[in-house]
């Protein structure tokens, strides 16, 4: 399994362009987002894994928040979180951003980003540079909900391989040790028995299902 980059630090002399961070908590600064079906599909995904892993407590899961990974961030290079994000072996918290250089040095093990018109250039071109060679995630993917378009990569020795889609059409995430898939227009986790992982409304919805089919044959 592919480890992600641990923070490098080069304390050069400072330029002009450059933001020194002082202590303590940084606040995200990250845009509002472009639309109801891009924060509804990020939203999906950070509850229904929090769902999934509410036993575990070394995880950390979000979405549409800055990452820093820089305490003398250049403001050329500055970088806008991903869409979605997974950290592992860490602490299972609320953050008000995530700082790499105050949190062991640790980037995403997974990062997903939700393409848009605007966005698609740059999700597969800068972000995906920056991705492979600086924050070394293991997996990137990304999806557009318009075209239902779906890729993946791992990292394989510095280098990002695609993840071959499966005849499911879905992509295995060896971080998440789960598929990511297309499920009614939303990109969905699947079990390794290809069962799709419900959202606390859907088991909700299964549950009534299942007491007023038991009603039915009590009557």
């Amino acid at each position: 399994m592919s480890e992600p980059a641990t923070l490098e630090i080069i304390s050069d002399g400072i330029s002009k362009d450059e933001v020194i961070f002082s202590p303590g908590d940084i606040l995200s600064d990250e845009p509002s987002l472009e639309s109801d079906l891009h924060r509804d599909q990020i939203d999906l995904l950070i509850r229904i894994l929090k769902l999934w892993w509410r036993d575990r407590q070394d995880f950390y899961a979000s979405g549409n928040l800055t990452i820093y990974y820089s305490p003398n961030q250049k403001k050329p290079e500055s970088f806008r979180g991903p869409e979605f994000f997974v950290v592992l072996g860490t602490q299972k918290k609320d953050r008000k951003s995530w700082v790499v250089w105050q949190q062991d040095g640790k980037y995403p093990n997974l990062i997903v980003e939700i393409l848009s018109s605007s966005t698609a250039t740059v999700d597969k071109g800068l972000k995906k540079q920056v991705y492979q060679d600086t924050f070394r995630t293991p997996d990137y993917l990304w999806f557009y909900p318009v075209t239902m378009e779906l890729q993946g990569f791992h990292l394989v020795d510095g280098k990002y391989q695609e993840i071959q889609v499966t005849t499911d059409g879905r992509l295995w995430s060896q971080q998440l040790e789960l598929y990511l898939g297309v499920y009614e227009g939303k990109l969905r986790f699947f079990t390794t028995e290809n069962q799709l992982i419900l959202s606390s409304e859907e088991l909700a919805e299964q549950e009534c299902l299942r007491a007023e089919q038991a009603e039915e044959r009590a009557q």
